[in-house]
């Protein structure tokens, strides 16, 4: 089943499951892939809740599909196949064949009139999914209750779609999805931890939070005096469980803007972030420059300001874990300033209804700095600009090469049937070879922002 909205559902039921005091995060909807980085030519992986699936483009049914990635023969995965001539999902180990809801349309290996096909043990799961506001979803739980309940999306921008500009990037992280909520919820560590990027320490004040509203489904929170020590207006927090936050600013300078962000739990120690940045402006000029920069541009800088607390907050989780987790933050924590209440909101309600989705499974080795750093891996091969674009910067790299060795061969031999001047050729030869080097080496060190963030961020150069 997929369905694709723009605007909530009809829902019957809230997320979470129908128990009042335990929040199941297996029944709710997450943000897997922007639906733009989808390639339905190819089987795209991801991992949910520890659990493997494999996504696919179904050209019957016009639809992407979401399978667990594990088929049900000798237990290969899925996403080492492909999509074969007749539209079928197909295992790579036996080619056993699928359909968009899982049942199992072919064994190569049975007799003409063999059934063994239609049991259900030849079936794979297949889990519900819903497009919107650019984003494909998954429901984990169970399938029947994915179409009664809501997805969830960005309130503000689909009261008038077309108003807004958005700035979207993705990002594999080193630390927990709460570890992220918590991170992004703390509107007080900005001036310092992305000082010289989105930050500035002289814009540091005392946070005066408050929360308006909270329940199994969440909370909201109310900053009356707003970032920059109040020139920018009231800031309005909303935590959306189990995945969604967004901060919400309206100011005369700037108009409209959004901070929003998904975290998609992928494992113990490990999210998906999906952030984005829906401006609304007074003015269109700076709607038309963000149209105007290429996105992979964008993602380069983005990715940097992720990285500027990345690496301590993959430490951070991991001395919270040796005193206690998060069942004991109030104790491992101290929070005496109300720049912490929407961090205390936090940890309280996981607590409170239980909603930690790894409960009984510990973090994995830390990892080393130029691990924590990479982003060769945790974007850019699954990012279709970045990609793109890391593809012809090594294309060009290859053209200013290729250009400087044939000016080399070529002047040098046209001057033995054509009358060049001595110091046209003097001239003309260092010139390519000048350009050609300048062209590649800052194409190289544009490449590497492909591959690697920097080791020291801006905040302590």
């Amino acid at each position: 089943m997929t369905t694709t909205s723009d605007s909530p559902k009809t829902a019957t039921l809230l997320p979470g499951g129908e128990d009042s005091t335990v929040f199941n995060p297996l029944e709710a909807w997450y943000p897997i892939y922007y639906v733009e980085d989808l390639d339905p030519q190819k089987l795209s992986r991801f991992t949910l809740l520890n659990t493997d699936l494999v996504i696919w483009w179904d050209k019957k049914e016009n639809n992407w599909q979401v399978f667990k990635d594990k088929c049900p023969h000798r237990l290969a995965p899925l996403s080492e196949g492909r999509i074969n001539e007749t539209g079928l999902l197909e295992c790579p180990y036996h080619g056993w064949a699928f359909s968009g809801n899982g049942q199992c349309e072919v064994i190569p290996q049975q007799q003409p009139d063999g059934e063994a096909h239609t049991s259900t043990r030849a079936c794979v799961r297949s889990y519900p999914t819903a497009i919107a506001q650019g984003l494909l979803f998954v429901y984990p739980g169970m399938e029947e209750n994915g179409d009664k309940t809501a997805v969830p999306i960005i309130e503000p921008m689909s009261e008038d779609p077309d108003a807004w500009v958005c700035l979207n990037i993705f990002r594999d992280l080193p630390y927990d999805a709460l570890t992220l909520l918590e991170n992004v919820i703390d509107a007080s560590h900005i001036p310092y931890t992305h000082h010289k990027t989105v930050g500035n320490r002289s814009n540091v004040a005392p946070l005066g939070l408050e929360v308006v509203e909270s329940n199994k489904q969440g909370f909201k929170g109310i900053w009356e005096e707003g970032p920059r020590k109040g020139k920018l207006g009231t800031q309005y927090t909303t935590f959306s469980a189990p995945c969604l936050m967004w901060h919400d600013l309206t100011s005369k300078q700037f108009g409209r803007t959004l901070t929003v962000v998904y975290a998609t739990p992928i494992s113990k120690g490990k999210c998906r972030l999906f952030a984005r940045f829906p401006f609304k402006f007074s003015s269109p000029f700076p709607r038309f420059f963000i149209k105007l920069a290429p996105q992979w541009y964008n993602h380069t800088n983005q990715n940097g300001v992720l990285e500027d607390d990345q690496i301590f907050l993959h430490h951070q989780e991991r001395y919270l874990e040796a005193l206690g987790g998060g069942e004991k933050y109030s104790q491992a924590f101290y929070l005496p300033t109300k720049a912490d209440l929407y961090v205390s909101e936090l940890r309280q309600w996981v607590n409170l209804y239980r909603a930690d989705p790894f409960p009984d499974r510990h973090l994995p080795p830390a990892l080393s700095k130029e691990q924590l750093l990479d982003r060769y891996h945790s974007h850019t091969k699954n990012c279709a600009s970045c990609s793109q674009a890391l593809r012809n910067i090594q294309k060009i790299k290859i053209i200013a090469i290729a250009l400087a060795i044939l000016t080399w061969a070529i002047i040098p031999l046209l001057s033995l049937f054509i009358s060049i001047s001595p110091r046209i050729i003097a001239i003309a030869l260092p010139s390519t070879l000048l350009v050609s080097s300048i062209t590649w080496w800052q194409l190289h060190k544009l490449e590497r922002k492909f591959y690697q963030g920097v080791e020291t961020p801006p905040r302590n150069q």
